[in-house]
């Protein structure tokens, strides 16, 4: 058992929504516990030499520094590749992620996307403006195969909004025999992996960038992928070769791309993919949700909860393997 657990917010917010919106809606689901928020840098060394329960979009060495009896650390991303893991293992803080936070959002952008290269809406679009009264071609979605990259809370809320659309599935992952919601699983770098591709009229990338997927799609990739084939980037702008991209898009090696992320990013103002007719581009907009902060205060009250029940070896919701 563990006595109650008071809560630290970090100052930095995220998606434009500002930080004290997570805090108040954390004391809201821990009415009973401590929680503060450190809104300047010399609180926040000052807060977390006592913390030892803290939340947050960042954490950086300095700051890990100071933080003497820091137990968990939530950090309120879905990837933690930019925080000191290493030092975090050595020092024994546990982590958690955000995982699951951007399901339905991105969910729902993905399935946008796809609709709007399937009806073609970037057409109707160029003729509206253009006062055009004159019918294009379009196709449907049912019956196509959509190849989803990454099985993570992303990956499977994409699988789920597509169910009732009649599509065939294929799903990828780094452990395909952990099965998933696709008709069929496989993994990295396999012969299975380019038959998907041959055969994809969809492809949704939303697996974390690692070492793996740096670069995992390329010109052999775009060459192996049917001429009418759309590329959904959720993930990471470097999990795409963007010369690669811009050549399959030039030379109608695919049909189009909708590109949440970019690399580089932010896109510069005179970079090719502006000007491509067969680009969607959103600016890393499909994790934005006004529900971001209360499904990420639900993961951290769950925790807390747990902490206070087992102590502090609890098994934690989201918890990071470091």
């Amino acid at each position: 058992m563990a006595d109650d657990v008071d809560v630290l917010v970090l100052r930095r917010g995220t998606h434009g929504m500002p930080v004290e919106q997570y805090a108040e809606t954390l004391r809201e689901r821990l009415p009973d516990r401590t929680v503060e928020l450190a809104r300047t840098p010399a609180e926040e060394r000052e807060k977390i030499r006592d913390a030892t329960f803290a939340t947050g979009m960042i954490l950086e060495d300095d700051l890990l520094e100071e933080a003497e009896n820091l137990e968990v650390f939530a950090c309120a991303y879905a990837g933690t590749g930019h925080l000191p893991l290493e030092k975090l293992r050595e020092r024994g803080v546990r982590v958690t992620n955000a995982s699951g936070v951007h399901g339905p959002n991105i969910g729902e952008h993905v399935l946008g996307a796809i609709l709007h290269f399937t009806r073609r809406f970037h057409e109707a679009q160029r003729r509206q403006r253009r006062r055009e009264w004159r019918h294009y071609q379009a196709t449907e979605l049912q019956g196509s195969t959509v190849t989803v990259v990454g099985l993570g809370g992303i990956g499977e809320a994409v699988c789920r909004r597509l169910e009732p659309f009649g599509v065939e599935t294929v799903g990828v992952r780094y452990s395909p025999e952990k099965g998933g919601p696709t008709d069929d699983v496989i993994g990295f770098g396999t012969d299975a992996f380019e038959a998907a591709l041959a055969r994809t009229d969809y492809l949704v990338l939303a697996c974390p960038l690692t070492d793996t997927t740096r670069g995992l799609i390329g010109h052999e990739e775009f060459v192996t992928l049917d001429p009418d084939a759309v590329v959904v980037n959720v993930a990471r702008g470097p999990v795409i070769d963007t010369d690669a991209l811009i050549e399959a898009l030039r030379s109608s090696l695919i049909r189009g791309a909708s590109l949440d992320v970019t690399d580089p990013e932010p896109l510069p103002e005179d970079h090719p993919l502006w000007g491509l007719g067969n680009v969607q581009i959103t600016p890393h907009n499909s994790g934005h949700t006004p529900k971001y902060y209360e499904r990420l205060a639900d993961i951290v009250a769950t925790n807390v909860e747990r902490i206070e029940r087992s102590g502090w070896d609890a098994d934690l919701e989201n918890r990071v393997s470091l």
